[in-house]
């Protein structure tokens, strides 16, 4: 029953972190537009991402501190802590992998390569650097503890692995509002899964998900100068 209701805290935190902005953002757009502060849309949107994910995350530590068990759901023996770091490794690999295929049946489906949500992330990132925080941090902690834990967790004991695996990674694709490559976050989702549960431990899923974002970020922020790089290196005797 604690953990029941841990578990509906977090998901309340959740729900009000996310419709927060439609609130928060346009009053500190106003603020900032009052002040003809360039880029004040950009902005008010990168500063309420830190901020309004930042307290989310706080407050579902909180909530997990004062109910430690809430984190030790799924049967079975726990992982060492090394071990769990290196599936969380092993797992940031897999899902490039996972995405790399699914990204060629989004092609071949006729779908344009690159997502909408991530690019807008990125872009509200150059305007708030701190975002970053938002995007590496605070999201993959927010999103496994509710899509693994709670909406996987709670649907393995009454189903199977790939039925709860499968459920928690299309409503992980369907919150990202990109639905057209809903194919990548499912996947992702999918992989995320099955590393929670190959370790029983949410912190193996979050390493891989940070590693992710953290990639994504590398790369979209020094994408070119990388491939210069490498163009470069190759062409050395």
């Amino acid at each position: 029953m604690k953990q029941q209701k841990t578990g509906l805290y977090i998901l309340i935190v959740y729900c009000l972190m996310q419709l927060s902005g439609a609130l928060f953002a346009p009053l500190i757009y106003k603020m900032l537009e009052s002040r003809d502060v360039k880029d004040a849309e950009l902005l008010a949107s990168g500063w309420w991402v830190f901020i309004s994910m930042g307290l989310a995350t706080l407050i579902t530590l909180l909530l997990i501190r004062k109910n430690t068990i809430f984190l030790s759901p799924l049967k079975g023996k726990q992982t060492t802590f090394g071990r769990t770091v290196g599936w969380g490794v092993i797992g940031f690999f897999l899902v490039l992998l996972g995405q790399g295929i699914a990204a060629n049946i989004e092609i071949k489906l006729g779908v344009e390569p690159g997502s909408e949500n991530t690019a807008q992330f990125i872009e509200i990132a150059h305007s708030v650097p701190l975002a970053i925080f938002s995007i590496v941090l605070f999201a993959p902690i927010l999103e496994e503890l509710i899509f693994r834990r709670l909406i996987f967790g709670s649907l393995l004991p009454k189903t199977n692995f790939f039925i709860a695996a499968a459920v928690s990674a299309i409503v992980f694709g369907i919150i990202h509002f990109d639905f057209t490559h809903i194919l990548l976050y499912a996947v992702s989702g999918f992989i995320f899964a099955f590393i929670y549960h190959k370790t029983k431990r949410i912190m193996a899923s979050m390493i891989s998900h940070m590693l992710l974002n953290g990639f994504v970020v590398l790369f979209q922020f020094y994408g070119e100068s990388i491939q210069k790089f490498l163009e470069t290196y190759s062409q050395m005797p």
